[in-house]
């Protein structure tokens, strides 16, 4: 890949998060200000916390089955995209996010 175009790309990313991470800190301030409770923070932080993990079990789960869609891709030997390529891809990211979708009700 071209460093002139990966190099806009990474900072556009860094921008975004950076001012996701500021709105977030904004928000927690203003709810501490506004006189919320110690547990009403707490219940917050938390929840926070769980769907962070959960994100994260989640993209850790499509991401296994998409490498396995490929590696299915590579074991058949197919070079060109066709419908049954992408089909396979799909199937293996829908998988993904079946598998996640049961691992956090037997967690929540």
């Amino acid at each position: 890949m071209d460093i002139g175009i990966l190099v806009p790309i990474a900072l556009f990313v860094c921008i975004t998060y950076a001012i996701k991470v500021c709105v977030d800190a904004m928000a927690r301030r203003r709810m501490l200000e506004a006189g919320g409770s110690a547990e009403l923070v707490n219940s917050v932080l938390r929840d926070e916390e769980l769907r962070r993990r959960h994100s994260s079990l989640r993209w850790g789960i499509v991401l296994l089955s998409v490498a396995l869609g490929f590696g299915l891709i590579q074991w058949f030997g197919w070079q060109e995209v066709t419908p049954g390529m992408v089909a396979v891809l799909a199937g293996a990211t829908g998988l993904g996010n079946l598998v996640f979708f049961a691992i956090s009700r037997k967690l929540g």
